[in-house]
């Protein structure tokens, strides 16, 4: 029987998170894509700490989704080299790397961050 969306989505996530992982050097950017929002986090695993994080609902809900998802990705960026990240690695959560995820990762690399 074929998979639903969802349990599709969480089986590639788990496939993802089996390889890609935060550490103090490199914390993990990590992406939840809902169908009206967006959120963003910067993540050590080893620690279990969230370092930044960043959400459309901080922003201007009146901008399109794709333009709120590059915002969201700046704003991470921002906060992520505050607290003194500049490389990550980038954990799409098992969405697809196009639309908003694509645009979030774009603005995390305007924004500073190396992934």
């Amino acid at each position: 029987m074929a998979f639903s969306k969802e349990q599709r989505r969480l089986k590639i996530r788990k496939r993802i998170r089996r390889t890609v992982s935060g550490t103090a050097e490199r914390p993990r950017l990590s992406v939840y894509r809902s169908n009206k929002e967006i959120y963003a986090q910067v993540i050590n695993d080893v620690d279990g700490v969230t370092i930044a994080s960043a959400s459309s609902r901080e922003l201007d809900a009146k901008a399109p989704k794709m333009d709120l998802a590059k915002q969201v990705g700046v704003k991470v960026a921002e906060k992520a080299k505050a607290a003194g990240v500049s490389k990550v690695s980038f954990d799409r959560g098992g969405y697809l790397y196009h639309g908003r995820v694509l645009s979030l990762a774009e603005g995390a690399r305007e924004g500073g961050l190396q992934f």
